[in-house]
Parts: C-alpha cells; structure tokens; sequence
C-alpha cells in the first residue's frame, strides 16, 4: 500500500503516488501513467515495483486538466473520457513534469532513476529519455513515437520499447518507422511481441496476456537491474 507525495513545478503543484520497498531502495522509478490517470492498475505497477527493491513514484500527469482521475477500461464512458484527456493532454508540460518527478525522487535519497510507461506512457517514456536527465526508461506498446523519431537524437541513456505486432493503436507502417529508426542506435533495445495486441501486460484488460506479460517485464526488470545499478 502506498501514499500520496506533492510534486511542486513552477506552474503549481500534484499529487503522485508513491510506493516504498521494505529495505533500502535499489534506485527509484518513475511510472508513467496510460490514458486513465493513476488508477489502480497504474498504483499495482509501482507496488510491483516496491516490491521488487524500487522507490516507485508515479505522478498524476492529467492535473493540469483534472486532478486525480482514476478511471478503467471497463466502460464504453470511460473510454470516452480517456479519450477526451488524451486528445487535451500536453506531451510538452507532461515531461516537464516527469523531470519534476524525476528531483522529487532523487530528493527522496536515491540517485539513479529509471522510468517505465505505458500507452500514452510509453510515448512519453521515450521523450523522457529524448528530454530529461533520466538514467534509463522503458515504453510499453507506446503510441505516436514514429511522430517525434526526429527526437531520437536526445538520447543519450538506455531506452527499452515493448512493441505489440498487432497493436490496433499503432499500426505497422508506424511500428517499421519506429523500428527502423533506432534500431542501430546503440542505446535502444526493441522487443516485438508479434501476437500482442495493445496494453498486453494490463491485468484485467481485454488484451492481456499473462505469458508474454510476464516475458516483458523480465526484460525491463533486467535492464533495470544493468542500468540503474
């Protein structure tokens, strides 16, 4: 079970939820929000990571528009709200406050962190390693990546991308851009999981799949392991 921390940014100030191992954190990492706010399933990915031996903060990235969304993928109405967040949200001022994020947790005693996100997270986990002074960032399934590939030349920590061969929000002419931009940029590591449909590792949802969810975050818990040590 975690708690609730304020993250302060010049334009006021967030909430973001925050999950502690039981002994002394590995590293911290930021989790980055799919397009439902930090709901519950977003909070069980920082305790999972609590869980593993990481100081997991995830900020409510949606604030600017309405603080402490937590909806599901369960309803036709709430899609449309998540939607409808997406459509308004700024990537720009959303990195921003992923950097504020990132200092809220090295003020909490660590000094490397990660980041990892999801959907509308992973696009967001990829500019954070474009943008910030993140130590290593993990994008599960992320979305409109082949949009900001001129971007790929910020990079300059280890960024891993979980891609879903038959996600119905990324198509595969944009998957084969995104692939072929970095696929020999040193720093990039791409998995492909070619069955998966978009957010394959969201418990509950309809496209979860335990086994290749399972490959996934070995992987990412891996070159957490190899990059925030």
């Amino acid at each position: 079970m975690g708690e609730w921390t304020d993250v302060s940014v010049p334009a006021g100030q967030f909430k973001a939820y925050v999950a502690r191992p039981s002994g002394t954190p590995k590293a911290a990492i930021v989790v980055i929000q799919e397009i439902f706010g930090v709901n519950r399933v977003v909070r069980g990915k920082a305790d999972w990571l609590a869980s593993q031996g990481y100081l997991a903060i995830a900020p409510d990235l949606f604030w600017r528009l309405e603080p402490g969304v937590d909806i599901t993928d369960q309803s036709e109405a709430e899609w449309s709200k998540a939607f409808e967040l997406m459509n308004a949200f700024n990537p720009e001022t959303g990195v921003e406050d992923i950097q504020a994020a990132i200092a809220k947790a090295r003020a909490m005693g660590v000094s490397k962190v990660g980041a990892v996100g999801y959907c509308l997270g992973g696009l967001l986990a990829y500019l954070t390693a474009a943008r910030t002074d993140i130590d290593a960032s993990v994008g599960y399934y992320g979305v409109m990546i082949d949009q900001k590939l001129n971007e790929a030349s910020g990079i300059k920590k280890p960024l891993m991308l979980h891609i879903a061969g038959k996600d119905g929000f990324v198509k595969p002419d944009a998957q084969k851009a995104i692939i072929d931009s970095l696929k020999n940029n040193a720093l990039v590591t791409i998995h492909t999981y070619p069955d998966r449909d978009h957010a394959f590792t969201r418990e509950g949802g309809a496209n979860y799949d335990a086994a290749d969810a399972k490959v996934a975050d070995e992987r990412t818990l891996a070159f957490f392991a190899q990059n925030l040590a």
